[in-house]
């Protein structure tokens, strides 16, 4: 994607291809690979990454249900991600406009949707902060929990998807309220980058967590209910 200039009402000339066009990103220099370049080199990695995993999981518990196994996969996915794409966000994200290797670059194609990744915009530096540095290690911690069927799975699943979930919410808020309020869009026209970068990449961290976040509940009641059952069982032969 070549770099290039566009006319606009407000400026005479715009140096950059985000939205809106006033936005001050200093430093901004074009993707050197395509979308579909930096997405395979992207697919590709999670493939190895995943396949190394399942891998490391059928050999520590063979006997582990499929489900579960997926679980694992999915918080290893978000772990990495968290930990490592958002958190080079997190330290990069002064010289986000200028950065040409993998992660910038994909951060840059990312901005299409929301140019606050190039303008150190301070709701977004915090929350992907705070996503990087807590649910990050905690997502690993998580996938190891399952793997050896600990009883602090569930409680920390939970405390991770409803964190994943409440961050998402919060990052869609902020950015339809500047969009009503205050008359600021961050996204460019075309549909896609809309639907498909802005709505569906982050929907995805609202319906698994809630899925998981609904699996960690009802499996707790479950073990208060059998709990509070042993109680009274053991109050009857006390009486008796």
């Amino acid at each position: 994607m070549a770099d290039y200039i566009v006319n606009s009402t407000n400026l005479p000339q715009a140096l950059h291809p985000f939205y809106p066009l006033e936005a001050n990103i200093v430093g901004y220099l074009a993707n050197r690979w395509s979308v579909w370049t930096l997405l395979g080199i992207f697919a590709g990695g999670w493939l190895v990454i995943l396949g190394i995993t399942l891998a490391l999981v059928r050999s520590h518990n063979p006997t582990l249900p499929s489900r579960e196994k997926a679980t694992i996969l999915w918080f290893v996915l978000t772990g990495t991600i968290h930990l490592f794409f958002e958190g080079y966000f997190a330290f990069n994200h002064a010289n986000m406009p200028g950065k040409q290797d993998l992660f910038g670059q994909l951060w840059k194609e990312y901005s299409f949707s929301d140019s606050r990744y190039l303008t150190s915009d301070p709701f977004v530096l915090c929350m992907e902060t705070v996503t990087a540095v807590c649910w990050g290690p905690l997502s690993f911690a998580v996938a190891l929990l399952i793997t050896y069927d600990h009883p602090l799975r569930h409680p920390l699943q939970a405390l991770v998807s409803l964190g994943q979930i409440y961050g998402d919410v919060l990052y869609y808020a902020t950015s339809m309220f500047d969009h009503y309020h205050k008359g600021l869009t961050y996204c460019r026209p075309e549909a896609y980058y809309f639907w498909g970068y802005y709505f569906f990449m982050n929907f995805i961290w609202i319906v698994i967590p809630g899925v998981l976040l609904y699996s960690s509940i009802s499996e707790s009641a479950k073990a208060f209910k059998v709990l509070d059952q042993q109680k009274g069982t053991g109050r009857l032969k006390k009486s008796n």
